[in-house]
């Protein structure tokens, strides 16, 4: 089934497993320039959305997914696109590209090695610029983190590991970057575990496979953190246009209730 969408994103494999994240923009005009860094909106609102990109790619290449979000609540919100470090990556035999953190392999089961020394340090600049926009005067509640593949693994770590309960936590064909003996599990509060966490994932996915991300849910409703998952039949590794509108009736649910 060929996913119906007015953005496509997908990461494929290229030569010594390098890997990339593409855009194809078909329908969607920007009518003001795109912005990487926080917006200049009104403070009023306080709403900010950071979004964590996948393996290889970039943040400004993923700016034009705020142009989906066109909801009243969400007209003044604040959006931070962050690019990952250039970095030596295991599963692309060592060769420096974008990345948050190491994968070990590629594809991405539910039994995957994880490297944790490297996560947690890309967890703490993840919450560097969360600490930046709380001193700014945004309520903790009203701060969403979404991410895309590696990004996504980076949004549940980063949501989990902050001590103060956020709006929400989403994550597209991610999967958990630690394992049930991880010291990690110890670090969660119970202020964090109130963070709730939506999770979408393609039955199609050949990079992150749709067991990695179908294990994840339960795993974090063991920890008791409340995880919504919407599985995407024949949808690959990529976002299309009904999760993104999903997220943003998701998010503007938590904004209601946090109101």
């Amino acid at each position: 089934m060929k996913p119906s969408s007015l953005l496509l994103f997908a990461i494929k494999p290229l030569a010594l497993l390098t890997l990339t994240l593409s855009i194809t923009i078909t329908t969607i005009l920007l009518s003001s320039p795109s912005q990487s860094s926080i917006g200049s909106s009104s403070m009023a609102s306080r709403t900010f959305i950071l979004w964590l990109h996948g393996l290889g790619d970039s943040g400004p290449a993923n700016e034009p997914i705020k142009a989906v979000f066109n909801s009243r609540q969400l007209v003044n919100a604040r959006w931070s696109f962050p690019s990952a470090p250039f970095q030596p990556v295991t599963c692309n035999h060592g060769a420096e590209m974008p990345s948050w953190f190491d994968i070990p392999e590629i594809p991405v089961t539910a039994n995957s090695p994880v490297d944790e020394s490297s996560l947690l340090k890309a967890v703490q600049n993840v919450h560097s610029m969360i600490d930046k926009e709380l001193a700014a005067g945004t309520d903790p509640k009203n701060v969403f983190l979404c991410g895309f593949s590696q990004g996504g693994a980076l949004t549940l770590a980063s949501t989990l590991l902050y001590p103060k309960t956020l709006g929400g936590g989403a994550v597209f064909s991610g999967w958990v970057p630690f394992n049930s003996t991880s010291s990690i599990i110890e670090q969660i509060t119970a202020e964090a575990k109130q963070t709730p966490i939506l999770w979408s994932h393609g039955t199609a996915d050949g990079t992150v496979l749709f067991e990695a991300g179908q294990a994840g849910p339960p795993f974090l409703q063991g920890l008791g953190i409340n995880c919504e998952f919407k599985a995407y039949p024949g949808l690959g590794h990529s976002i299309n246009n009904q999760e993104l509108k999903h997220v943003e009736s998701w998010i503007n649910s938590r904004l209601q209730s946090s109101s």
